[in-house]
């Protein structure tokens, strides 16, 4: 089973994508991909690991996700798909190796995801081919999980397929 949780920024949706792996089998990986920058950003994952279940293992891939989801067994958690493209120069990623590498492997995945389409227009070039990049990444993904949620101050709304 794959489940991608996606929502914009403090919406609540690493916490949701949290609760949703407590209640799959164990054991549990946490693959964070993000590459801490500065101070605020480290102060931010300093609470998501406060959070964690101490018995999950987590591996830090930065851009290098596509590889580690191949050397876990068990649960897996992603977080965040967004810091993953950011990772890689100019957003260049390789779409069907991540969802080859999501749909091959055994287990159970929560991917969590920054959804960037319900915001402002991004004021630079950067912004804008950010934004393009992580929505063309969580469209492919989400077309083949079996569950995609919506997280919106905290409360999760089911997505349906459009098929």
């Amino acid at each position: 089973m794959i489940t991608l949780v996606l929502g914009g920024a403090r919406s609540g949706k690493s916490r949701v994508a949290e609760q949703l792996v407590l209640r799959l089998p164990p054991p549990v990986a946490y693959l964070a991909t993000a590459v801490v920058a500065d101070n605020d950003h480290a102060a931010r994952v300093a609470v998501h690991r406060a959070r964690r279940d101490p018995a999950w293992a987590t591996i830090e891939t930065g851009a290098g996700l596509v590889a580690a989801l191949g050397t876990v067994t068990g649960s897996v958690l992603i977080d965040s798909l967004g810091t993953w493209v950011a990772a890689h120069d100019d957003f260049a990623v390789d779409v069907p190796s991540l969802v080859a590498a999501l749909t091959e492997r055994e287990g159970n995945t929560v991917v969590v995801s920054e959804e960037v389409g319900l915001g402002v227009h991004p004021s630079s070039e950067a912004g804008r081919r950010f934004r393009d990049a992580l929505g063309i990444v969580n469209a492919e993904v989400a077309a083949v999980c079996d569950d995609v949620v919506l997280v919106v101050a905290g409360r999760m709304l089911p997505l349906g397929r459009t098929e």
